[in-house]
């Protein structure tokens, strides 16, 4: 329809009750774009109607070398959002009424590059498309056609005209964009190649300006590598970066307190995603695989094999098959483990103030005063090594107060007023003195991971299952809360709304008792990947908040609802 049809809709309904909003539903062809409104709120007071703008690659007019690449697109993608959502600010609620009447407002993404329902562009052709949200005004609960009129032709035409085309755009802004994410793609490619795990590149800015803000702190110490720990990644337009190299293996970070060992571990597991221009953490890379791993009191587990870090408990509870809805610490953090091991992580990050203290560690006068036989728990520190050896996964761990590391320790990093410093040799020195009294223990056999994922049976068969998200803490489904808050590296709320849907549609169409868990989360990614996400939400009108989560992230969401079966 033209868009001419839309105002004639408008001029028919003015002063009818909301409900009549509902005829406005459709496609509008304006110049240069379609709208479509594709959901009508049921009143002024509910969630703002859903309306997405569609434009044609040729149209838009990006240059396919700027698209055409999955890390570059997704970087278009976000830089295009964050223009819009700046021209829309500026124009939200000027149309008045009551309720949300005037609230125009777009997906908000932080210092992470993440892919995004918000604003998408097809691999094939360059269409684009941006979703957002319109509260339609109203007086009371009647229709407020007029205030509509100047947000759907006036306010809204103009963020499309200044925002979403290539010729309005600086050229020089979007090549750096371009640019940027070949780097980030390059330096990701270089670690394994390089033998690394992680990348920080000197000039980085590490410390954030609050614990509640992801943007860098202002006259921070920028980071420069210690000489003995430097690597240059030759970029394919920076050219030559020198920066700290993090190689595989154990790694230890130490230092005073207030000194940037917890920063400089936040900035890695950070790393695993890319990072806005000025972030000052653009050239801080991880392997992508990377995971957090901290004690969980309270947390459920499901038939997971704890047996490498605990066994023969007293109450001969199984610990090849442990299953608890009530976690201690140590247990956990042990569960924790394994599961990342399933998810198919290369490196555990970890700090010593999130961890449980026995699991880390047993110093010598509690292994002489409790015997080792009575001690159910084989501490991480016998482990660490044979992970390493046996598996492939490197650790880098923080540690303030327990110096029995620096025995297992292949490199130990100080941190002294946020400057790096490798101690390695003087740490190994010093260790000597100092004898570890455990001696390790025998190296793990291969795990094999064989969780079949049965549904929730009390959601089974329901058509109509309630989804709910609370920040980044939680995300409910009819009244069952899947608590996520300790799951570190979930960075962003709309990471948590997807989570929602992709366990929604698993239980519903996935979880069968016949699938391992592995193979359900394979199949979720690949369904991503896709762009099925229409199927996975189960609408024809696709939610416009939502950022995709790494399989790292679905695998811990599943593993934290506490009414599956495995």
């Amino acid at each position: 329809m033209k868009s001419t049809e839309l105002k004639s809709i408008l001029d028919r309904i003015d002063h009818k009750g909301y409900p009549a909003y509902k005829d406005t539903k459709g496609k509008y062809e304006f110049s240069g774009y379609v709208l479509s409104i594709d959901h009508v709120q049921g009143d002024p007071f509910a969630s703002p109607s859903k309306v997405s703008i569609h434009i044609s690659g040729q149209q838009a007019g990006f240059p396919k070398h700027l698209w055409q690449e999955k890390e570059k697109r997704i970087a278009l993608q976000d830089y295009l959002l964050r223009k819009f959502g700046k021209g829309v600010e500026k124009v939200s609620f000027k149309a008045k009424g009551s309720g949300k009447s005037g609230l125009m407002t777009v997906s908000r993404p932080g210092q992470e590059i993440l892919e995004r329902s918000g604003c998408t562009i097809e691999e094939v052709t360059g269409n684009l498309i941006l979703r957002m949200e319109i509260g339609f005004p109203a007086n009371g609960r009647t229709v407020n056609s007029r205030e509509l009129e100047k947000i759907l032709f006036q306010f809204l035409p103009e963020c499309v005209k200044t925002t979403l085309y290539y010729q309005v755009l600086p050229k020089e802004e979007l090549e750096a964009v371009a640019n940027l994410a070949e780097e980030q793609k390059y330096i990701r490619e270089q670690l394994n190649k390089m033998g690394l795990v992680a990348f920080v590149g000197n000039g980085a800015i590490l410390p954030r300006e609050s614990g509640v803000s992801g943007r860098p702190m202002k006259d921070a110490v920028r980071f420069v590598s210690p000489e003995s720990m430097e690597v240059t990644m030759n970029l394919p337009h920076y050219g030559a970066l020198k920066g700290m190299g993090i190689k595989k293996g154990i790694n230890l970070i130490v230092g005073g307190g207030y000194h940037g060992k917890s920063t400089l571990l936040k900035a890695l597991e950070a790393g695993v995603y890319n990072h806005i221009a000025g972030d000052g953490r653009e050239y801080v890379i991880t392997d992508d695989t990377a995971m957090k791993i901290r004690a969980e009191d309270g947390r459920s587990i499901k038939n997971v094999d704890i047996s490498m870090f605990i066994r023969d408990l007293p109450n001969g509870k199984d610990t090849v098959a442990f299953e608890t809805e009530d976690a201690s610490g140590s247990t956990s953090q042990a569960a924790n483990m394994v599961e990342s091991m399933e998810a198919g992580t290369k490196v555990f990050l970890i700090d010593e103030d999130t961890s449980a203290t026995n699991f880390m560690i047993r110093d010598e006068l509690m292994q002489r005063v409790v015997q080792k036989e009575a001690e159910p728990i084989v501490p991480f520190i016998d482990r660490v090594e044979a992970l390493y050896q046996t598996f492939g996964i490197s650790t880098i761990l923080v540690a303030g107060s327990s110096g029995s590391y620096f025995h297992k320790a292949d490199c130990v990093i100080q941190m002294n007023r946020y400057e790096p410093m490798d101690i390695t040799e003087f740490a190994k020195e010093q260790a000597r003195v100092f004898p570890l009294s455990t001696k390790g223990t025998a190296s793990i056999p291969e795990l094999k991971f064989k969780r079949m994922v049965k549904p929730d049976g009390k959601l089974k068969g329901e058509q109509r299952i309630k989804l709910k998200t609370m920040g980044r803490d939680s995300i409910c489904l009819n009244h069952e809360v899947v608590d996520v808050r300790y799951v570190e590296q979930l960075m962003d709320s709309e990471q948590l709304v997807m989570l929602g849907h992709l366990l929604k549609y698993a239980q519903t169409q996935v979880f069968d008792g016949k699938r391992t868990l592995q193979e359900v989360v394979e199949l979720l990614v690949q369904m991503i990947e896709r762009q099925e996400l229409g199927k996975i939400c189960g609408g024809s009108c696709l939610p416009c908040n939502l950022a995709m989560p790494r399989r790292q992230e679905i695998f811990a969401c599943i593993n934290r609802y506490r009414k599956l079966k495995f």
